[in-house]
Order: structure tokens, then C-alpha cells, then sequence
């Protein structure tokens, strides 16, 4: 049995998660609300919301977790060919934050095998409401005027939560990422956090670390200072291969 959390209920410890002997390993909680001051709660305490419409609101808190170094990310031969041809072409712009709610619903678009995501109207409005307040953002990756990939997640002080991706075209989820890294190892964040284990994060220079060590992580972190030049200006972001893309 999890607890049932009500609108002013407390977490739990995350050492009360589920286990995978459980049936759901990391599942802490059910209930409660999606407000921004909830979700600020959750992901100072390494606990994030992961359900599907028919089902209440969960919390989890996985063990191990899977983290992005941003000195680790692995950038293809073939991604950077693909930045340094961008960056040739004035149709191609890489910009944070111009279509944060357009992000999040692209993100929730039913993928190639038919099914949806987990991101349902309720998530889109909590984490918008994150975003009016400057704790959520996105990287967008635009083809003459039209929205074409991208990623968001959260950011409290110097740790970033990724949430999702999306491409409508070949790499440009990747290079969203690519870019928003590039632009949080500048301003000092080290990890990102990528919640769940998949072989395409692998791909991409993730790999899990224990639940003591991402929180001890998350409560330095997230006691730094905020990042408060987003979005940024005349940023390079294409470091790989010559050529840059410029923030708008």
C-alpha cells in the first residue's frame, strides 16, 4: 500500500517507495494536486508525477536513478554534421521558451506506435503554471516558422529535471537537447535529471547512479541560486563542428 496524499498532506520519505519486488518499483504516493507549489515540493525532494488519465495522480521516486552529466553527453558524428548544415541555412532557428505550451503538447502526441503519453491536460496545466513562474522551460528547434522539435523540464537552481522530447524532423529532438545542455553546463548545472532508464538516453550519455547519490545532488542544487537569463541572446549554440545557431 502507497499513502493517499491530500491537497496539504507531506511526502512521505522516498525510502518508502515501492520496490521492484513490489510490482512498482519507486511508486511513493497517490494523490494530492498538480500546483506549481506541489511540484516545486516533489522535485526538491527527487519525486516526480508519472500517471495516465485514468488514474489518480502518482508519485515516484526511482531507485537507481538515470542522470545526464552535462559533461558526459554523447554527441554522434552524424548529430554534429547535422548542427554545422543547420547552421549554414537561415530557416533553422534554436531558441528557448518562444512556445513552451506548444512543446508540451507536441510532446503528448501519440508516437509512432499508435499510443499516447502520459502527458494529459492536467500535466500540461501544472507545468505551464511552472513556466509562468520561471521554474519550467523549453529548447525549440524551428524550420522556417514552424515548430519542428524540441524538449522541456524544470529548473530549480543549478538542477534541471527533464521531462520530454519530441521531433517532427530527423535529430531535432536531439539537438534541442544539445542546446539546452550546452546552455545549463554554462551556467553551472552538472546533472540533469532523466527519471526513468531507457536505452535512447544510454545513447545519449545517461547512465543511472543510487537514490543517495542523486539526492544528496538534488539538495545542493536546488539551494543554489536560480538561473535567471532565460531565455538567452546571441548564444552559440553549436560548440560541435563549425557554424552556430544563434538563441532567439
Amino acid at each position: 500500500m502507497i499513502p493517499w496524499l491530500e491537497i496539504d498532506t507531506p511526502f512521505p520519505d522516498v525510502d518508502q517507495a515501492l520496490t521492484e519486488a513490489d510490482g512498482a518499483a519507486g511508486l511513493l504516493a497517490a494523490g494530492a494536486d498538480l500546483s506549481p507549489q506541489r511540484l516545486l515540493q516533489a522535485y526538491r525532494q527527487g519525486i516526480f508525477p508519472w500517471f495516465s488519465e485514468d488514474q489518480p495522480i502518482l508519485w515516484w521516486s526511482t531507485a537507481p536513478r538515470m542522470v545526464l552529466f552535462t559533461d558526459h553527453l554523447i554527441v554522434s558524428d552524424s548529430l554534429k554534421k547535422t548542427r554545422r548544415k543547420m547552421s549554414r541555412d537561415a530557416r533553422w532557428e534554436v531558441r528557448f521558451d518562444g512556445a513552451f505550451e506548444q512543446v508540451m503538447r507536441a510532446c503528448a502526441e501519440p508516437r509512432r506506435d499508435g499510443h499516447g503519453t502520459w502527458i494529459s491536460e492536467d500535466i500540461v496545466a501544472g507545468y505551464c503554471g511552472l513556466h509562468r513562474l520561471g521554474f519550467a522551460h523549453s529548447s525549440e528547434v524551428w524550420f522556417d516558422g514552424k515548430l519542428v522539435g524540441g524538449a522541456y523540464g524544470v529548473s530549480i537552481g543549478t538542477m534541471f529535471y527533464g521531462e520530454s522530447m519530441f521531433a517532427r524532423v530527423r535529430d531535432a529532438s536531439k539537438i534541442a537537447l544539445v542546446h539546452l545542455v550546452e546552455f545549463l553546463q554554462r551556467n553551472g548545472v552538472s546533472m540533469i535529471d532523466c527519471q526513468q532508464e531507457t536505452a535512447h538516453l544510454a545513447s545519449l550519455g545517461a547512465h543511472p547512479i543510487s537514490r543517495a547519490r542523486f539526492l544528496q545532488h538534488v539538495r545542493k542544487a536546488t539551494a543554489e541560486p536560480q538561473i535567471d537569463n532565460w531565455p538567452v541572446a546571441q548564444v552559440a549554440a553549436a560548440s560541435a563542428g563549425s557554424g552556430t545557431f544563434t538563441a532567439k
